[in-house]
């Protein structure tokens, strides 16, 4: 028997898009939430027509997305049209008899719709209002908006990554700054019901997408902010510790090596490599040698590399102490035994694909195990259930509704 989710009864309405708010729905929706998102019956969510992202095919052969499935995953489907007074009026009915509400709307957005926050606090005052905005709620750049690339150029991560040689900013691909975000809303989310549980009062919950990055870049930022160091961006040829580094194999793949202690590691690893002169040669025999001559290592090390392939590397490594990994592709990590092992990745079935291998929750408690209750919803796949069996419309409203195009 499956033991319930740690926020079993907890009732979420989602009007949101894209990534940060459907995601923060779906990881409640892993942990037992009830997640019923509310989707425009003409246009849905914005993510169902991404058919393709950063040069990735993004569509399923049963016509969905990648990028709606993965944000989306647990929660029922609604269609609602909420630019209509009847269509607010079922809104505010769900609000009525829910815990927390989502969006990633902007200001202006919620106001014409009238689902911003003094609105739904009339209909139910002690409701968790949850905000992921692109740049904050204060400042100029409150009401624009953003997506997660234009976050990471604010925010100074594309000058983080990429080579210190280059001049050129670098992207980073997949939602990254999305998901950071979208897990920040859950954390805040949870501690507002948490808190709400102790005193009876509901709170609003703000992040954004520029919060995440901030937050995710705080060792950078504050190396800036305490002392006016820049961090630097990596360089390989060039690195101060060629212990911290990645090198190229005979076989043209590659091994990273992660050993800032570079002292106490630094015979275990000449010894791995099988390279114990190293230990004698004046040029490397201290830290502060190694990073004055760590480009003629570096050097010395992508020979000693590229003599063999990574698989007899990691063979050698093996029971070594100091730190090291195969860096692999993303076709490679998805098929890393670690990753199945800890269910990183789960099996969950599709209706209409079958058993499908996707990330799993980002989270495991032993007690109330996190999982995936179910596949992405249809569009509008459970409008009617949720107004026969929460806002107990009768079957003659429910068709008069959608004949009026209102769900």
């Amino acid at each position: 028997m499956v033991a319930n989710g740690p926020v079993e009864g907890v009732r979420v309405i989602e009007c949101a898009s894209l990534v940060t708010g459907p995601a923060a729905g779906s990881m409640l929706a892993a942990l037992g939430a009830e997640v019923i998102k509310v989707e425009d019956p003409v246009r849905g969510d914005l993510s169902r027509g991404m058919t393709s992202m950063f040069d990735a095919l993004q569509s399923l052969p049963d016509g969905s997305t990648i990028q709606y499935v993965t944000a989306n995953l647990g929660k029922k489907s609604m269609t609602l049209d909420m630019q209509r007074r009847e269509g607010q009026d079922i809104l505010y009915g769900l609000i009525s008899k829910s815990d927390a509400f989502i969006t990633n709307y902007r200001p202006s957005v919620l106001k014409r719709l009238g689902i911003d926050e003094e609105t739904l606090r009339l209909r139910n005052p002690n409701i968790v209002y949850a905000v992921c905005s692109g740049y904050g709620a204060k400042g100029p750049w409150s009401d624009k908006r953003a997506y997660d690339p234009v976050v990471q150029a604010l925010s100074g991560a594309m000058y983080a990554s990429g080579d210190r040689d280059s001049e050129e900013p670098s992207m980073r691909v997949g939602a990254l700054f999305d998901m950071g975000a979208a897990s920040l809303l859950a954390y805040g989310i949870l501690a507002a019901l948490f808190q709400r549980q102790r005193t009876g009062l509901g709170q609003r919950v703000d992040t954004s997408l520029l919060r995440g990055a901030v937050h995710l870049q705080s060792v950078l930022l504050n190396t800036w902010l305490l002392r006016r160091w820049p961090m630097q961006r990596h360089t390989r040829k060039r690195c101060r510790n060629p212990l911290c580094n990645y090198y190229r194999c005979a076989d043209g793949k590659w091994l990273m090596v992660m050993e800032p202690q570079s002292e106490r590691f630094w015979r275990p690893f000449c010894q791995a490599i099988g390279r114990e002169d190293l230990l004698h040669d004046t040029q490397f025999q201290s830290a502060q040698t190694r990073r004055e001559n760590s480009v003629a290592l570096v050097a010395v090390l992508d020979e000693v590399f590229a003599a063999r392939p990574r698989e007899t590397w990691l063979r050698q490594f093996d029971g070594s102490e100091f730190v090291y990994a195969p860096v692999y592709d993303v076709a490679e990590a998805a098929e890393e035994e670690q990753l199945v092992a800890n269910e990183y990745v789960v099996e969950v079935e599709s209706p209409s694909l079958g058993k499908m291998r996707c990330v799993g929750p980002p989270v495991q408690l032993s007690k109330t195990p996190a999982r995936i209750p179910h596949w992405a919803p249809e569009f509008g796949q459970h409008t009617e259930e949720v107004l026969v069996d929460i806002l107990g419309k009768s079957w003659e409203e429910v068709q008069s509704l959608r004949e009026q195009s209102i769900v």
